[in-house]
């Protein structure tokens, strides 16, 4: 499972015309899931995500994790994650899981995050979505859960 996690001031998701999430400070986190991706990948990417130190604290260092700044998170599914472009002009998303899998676990990473007592807001599962982002910092991370196991 694959997730770029961005430090926001603010970030929302419409479809069609539509406003279905938003949120304040906190995260944008865009979650690909693998064909071989399982719940414990969910679990791992959720606990990552929920402790990630990266808010100023009052000495100006990134100390504070999501919790400790009453922040909020926005999770889009992007399937395109898995995108592959080594080979010629247009990408392969073989690696990517398919739409059954992907929909469950992405459901997962949201329970496991709203588990943890966060505010979280979503997009539409398999939806062309609009996606507004306003990184703060920018603090942009990659997070993989296969780079761990």
């Amino acid at each position: 499972m694959r997730a770029v996690v961005q430090r926001v001031k603010r970030g929302s998701v419409t479809v069609k015309g539509r406003t279905l999430g938003q949120v304040a400070r906190g995260f944008v986190v865009l979650l690909g899931v693998g064909a071989e991706d399982s719940p414990e990948d969910a679990t791992y990417l959720a606990e990552k995500v929920a402790n990630l130190r990266v808010f100023e604290d009052g000495g100006g260092k990134m100390n504070l994790s999501l919790s400790e700044v009453g922040g909020e998170v926005l999770v889009i599914s992007q399937f395109t994650l898995y995108g592959d472009a080594r080979k010629g002009r247009r990408p392969s998303f073989s690696q990517a899981a398919p739409p059954e899998l992907g929909r469950e676990l992405y459901e997962r990473f949201v329970a496991e995050l709203l588990g943890r007592g966060l505010t979280v807001a979503t997009g539409e599962f398999g939806a062309d979505m609009l996606v507004e982002i306003i990184n703060d910092g920018p603090v942009t991370l990659l997070l993989d859960s296969r780079k761990v196991f």
